[in-house]
């Protein structure tokens, strides 16, 4: 499929776009390799290392891992007008060569030799991402852009190191893609009904989209 091009890793800073008041948002390439594993409880990275400052929205088993793929932060670059390097999102992964906010949620990644990766959500823009980037109307033009990346929890644990070969193992044949949970959530109702095709997807996505059509959300 492709390759992990940087592994990157966030350290808690101080920000004013949190209620936090901390965020790790900015995560920056690291050259060793980085254990990854299931975290459990919201709040915790599964990257070892790797800092989540707001355990009410980040972490846990459903957002262990988040990648991004370099071909779409060179189309925001185009955008935006500057340098965006590795990591300036927030993601763990850096890929090169994946449709990466493509992703079907349920789909497994073997990423190098070792480790299991599930997709399992998208990611939904918050004002500490448009704080950080410091850019106008960044939420809404996130989210009608349609690039979000996606969440995987962690199925075989082990390490990722740069360069580690991306390798599809399985796919549902659903067709609801990260890109889709979003365009879903952030407006495009009629696309709501169709994440409930997808078993995978986080608890809390899956809630969304049953309040949204009215329906009781799972125990």
């Amino acid at each position: 499929m492709g390759i992990v091009e940087s592994v990157n890793i966030g350290s808690s800073r101080v920000t004013v776009h949190s209620s936090a008041g901390r965020t790790g948002i900015d995560k920056r390439p690291v050259s060793h390799p980085v254990a990854v594993s299931a975290p459990g409880p919201q709040g915790v990275s599964g990257m070892a290392g790797d800092s989540v400052c707001d355990a009410r929205f980040h972490g846990g088993d459903h957002q262990a891992v988040y990648a991004y793929a370099r071909e779409e932060l060179d189309l925001w670059e185009q955008e935006i007008g500057r340098e965006l390097p590795a990591g300036v999102f927030g993601e763990n992964l850096t890929t090169r060569g994946l449709d990466v906010s493509g992703t079907v949620i349920g789909e497994r990644w073997r990423v190098g030799d070792v480790v299991v990766l599930e997709a399992s959500a998208t990611r939904i823009p918050c004002r500490t991402f448009a704080g950080w980037l410091e850019q106008e109307s960044w939420i809404k033009r996130f989210s009608r852009r349609a690039m979000p990346g996606v969440y995987f929890r962690v199925v075989v644990p082990g390490h990722i190191a740069a360069g580690a070969p991306v390798t599809l193992l399985s796919r549902p044949d659903h067709g609801v893609t990260s890109a889709m949970v979003l365009r879903a959530l952030t407006g495009e109702r009629e696309l709501v009904p169709r994440l409930l095709e997808a078993d995978a997807l986080s608890p809390a996505q899956s809630a969304a989209a049953r309040k949204r059509l009215g329906l009781p959300t799972r125990a």
